[in-house]
C-alpha cells in the first residue's frame, strides 16, 4: 500500500461523482482508502464555493484535516481553491492545491509531492479552457442508483452566483464516453443512472458540429442494456419544449421526475437574479410535461430575501409557488456570495426577514409534497429498493419510485437493488409511504 487516504466531499452531485473518481483513482493506483478520521497519510478535501458560508465549511475541513494529522498530506480540490487560488496558497494547513480540470491528474501531482515536498498549486484558467476533464467512475457506493457528471461549466453569470467563475464555460463529456462509462455501471449492477452537469440543459452547445445534446444523450443511454432507469439533474426550463417533452416521455427508462430550477416566482426578482425567463414562460414549461405526463414530479429550488425583494415581491413568488403544486420545493435563504453582483445591489435584506420568508415558503412546500404523495395511495408502483432503514421505530426496505417518491416496505427478503411492484397504503411521517408486495 502506497498509503492511508481519506476524502470529504462538499457541495453539489457533481462534486460527489468527482470526488468518487477520485477515489477509485486513488485505489487503482494502490492507496487504502480509509475513513475521515485521525490516522490517515493523506487527507483529500473536495471543496465548495456557492456562497460564503460553503467558503467557511471548506477552510474549516482543511483545517480539521490538518490538525487531524499534523505530518499528513492536506490535498485541497475544486471550486473553492479555484475561485481564491492565492488564498489557499497562504493557507498554511494546505499542501497541495487542484483546481477544476485538474483533478484527473491527482495521482501524478500526489506522487510528485511526495517526491519533493514543495506546496504544489495546480490550477489553469478556467474561464479559457474549452477542455472537458474526463473523470469516470466504474462502480457507485449507493450500489443501485449513480450520479453521472456529463457536463460543466455555465455561460448564465446569474447576479447571485459565483460558479461560472469557479467552473468555466460550458464544456461536455462525449456521448461515445457516456455510453462506455455507463456500460460499465450496468455491468457492476446499477440499475439507475442520474445525469448531472453543472448546466445540463446546455449539453453539447459548446460542440455543434457533432449534433449531440441532451436528447440524443437520453437516448443514446436509453439503449444500454441493464440500466432500467434514467434521472436527469437540474434543469433549466428553456429547454422543455413540447418536443423536448414529447421525445423523452416516448422512452419508458426516463423517471417522471423533472427539477426545474425557478429561484423566484416574481418575474422582476428574476430579472434582477438575470434568469432568462419569466414566470409565466416557467409555468408553460411545468404545464407542458403535465400534458406528456400524468403525473410528473416537479421539484424547484427558491432563494428567498434576494436584494431588493420587497414584500410584494415575496408575495408574488409564494402564491406562484403555491400555484405550481411542485412535489419538493427546496428553500434557500439568500446568502450573499461575494465577487457576485448581488453582493453590491442595494437594499440587502436582514437575516430575519430571510429567515421568516423562508419558513413561510417551507411550510407550504410540505403541503403540496403530502398533497403530491397521497394521490398515489392504492396504486400499485415499481420501487427500486436501496437499504434498510428505519422509520418511526420500525425497520423498512426502502427505495423509490420512478416519481421518487420514497417508499418503505416491511419483508424479510434482502431487497437491495431489486425491482418490486407494491400497492401503496399510507403516510408514515412527512417522506414515506408505507406499501405492501
Amino acid at each position: 500500500m502506497k498509503g492511508k487516504v481519506a476524502l470529504h466531499n462538499l457541495g453539489c452531485k457533481v462534486n460527489a461523482y468527482e470526488t468518487e473518481a477520485m477515489q477509485q483513482m486513488l485505489e487503482a493506483a494502490g492507496y487504502e482508502i480509509v475513513p475521515f478520521e485521525p490516522g490517515a497519510d493523506i487527507y483529500v478535501i473536495n471543496t465548495c464555493s456557492v456562497t460564503n458560508i460553503a467558503d467557511r465549511k471548506s477552510r474549516q475541513m482543511l483545517h480539521k484535516a490538518k490538525k487531524m494529522n499534523p505530518d499528513a498530506i492536506v490535498v485541497a480540490a475544486g471550486c473553492y481553491v479555484q475561485a481564491d487560488t492565492k488564498k489557499a496558497e497562504a493557507d498554511a494547513s494546505i499542501d497541495i492545491i487542484i483546481g477544476n480540470n485538474k483533478k484527473q491528474e491527482l495521482i501524478p501531482i500526489l506522487e510528485s509531492y511526495r517526491t519533493g515536498h514543495q506546496k504544489t498549486t495546480e490550477c489553469v484558467d478556467i474561464n479559457h479552457t474549452k477542455e472537458y476533464e474526463n473523470l469516470e467512475i466504474d462502480r457507485t457506493e449507493e450500489h443501485t442508483r449513480a450520479y453521472l457528471k456529463v457536463q460543466d461549466g455555465c455561460n448564465q453569470f446569474c447576479t447571485y452566483c459565483i460558479i461560472p467563475y469557479a467552473r468555466g464555460r460550458i464544456r461536455s463529456k462525449k456521448t461515445e464516453d457516456v455510453v462506455n462509462e455507463v456500460k460499465r455501471l450496468a455491468a457492476s449492477g446499477c440499475q439507475e443512472v442520474v445525469l448531472t452537469g453543472i448546466h445540463l440543459s446546455s449539453y453539447g452547445k459548446e460542440r455543434p458540429e457533432d449534433q449531440e445534446n441532451l436528447l440524443t444523450l437520453i437516448q443514446a443511454v436509453h439503449q444500454v442494456d441493464g440500466i432500467e432507469r434514467i434521472r436527469l439533474g437540474s434543469l433549466e426550463p428553456g429547454i422543455i419544449t413540447e418536443e423536448f417533452a414529447a421525445a423523452i416521455s416516448s422512452l419508458p427508462k426516463v423517471c417522471p421526475h423533472f427539477h426545474l430550477s425557478l429561484q423566484s416566482g416574481c418575474t422582476t426578482t428574476l430579472k434582477r437574479m438575470n434568469r432568462r425567463y419569466t414566470a409565466e414562460e416557467y409555468r408553460e414549461k411545468c404545464e407542458i410535461l403535465r400534458k406528456y405526463y400524468p403525473a410528473p414530479a416537479l421539484t424547484t429550488d427558491v432563494i428567498t430575501g434576494f436584494p431588493g425583494e420587497t414584500e410584494e415581491e415575496f408575495e408574488e413568488s409564494r402564491s406562484f409557488v403555491d400555484s405550481i403544486h411542485f412535489y419538493e420545493t427546496h428553500i434557500f435563504p439568500y446568502s450573499k456570495r461575494e465577487g457576485t453582483k448581488a453582493a453590491g445591489m442595494p437594499d440587502q435584506l436582514t437575516e430575519q426577514v430571510k429567515k421568516e420568508r423562508s419558513r413561510i415558503l417551507i411550510a407550504l412546500g410540505k403541503e403540496h409534497q403530502r398533497e403530491y404523495m397521497e394521490q398515489f395511495l392504492g396504486q400499485e408502483k415499481e420501487v427500486l429498493f436501496e437499504e434498510q432503514q428505519t422509520v418511526e421505530g420500525q425497520e423498512y426496505w426502502t427505495g423509490h419510485t420512478m416519481e421518487y417518491l420514497k417508499i418503505a416496505v416491511i419483508s424479510e427478503e434482502n431487497l437491495e437493488n431489486k425491482r418490486v411492484m407494491v400497492q401503496l397504503r399510507e403516510m408514515i411521517g412527512q417522506d414515506f409511504v408505507l406499501a405492501k408486495r
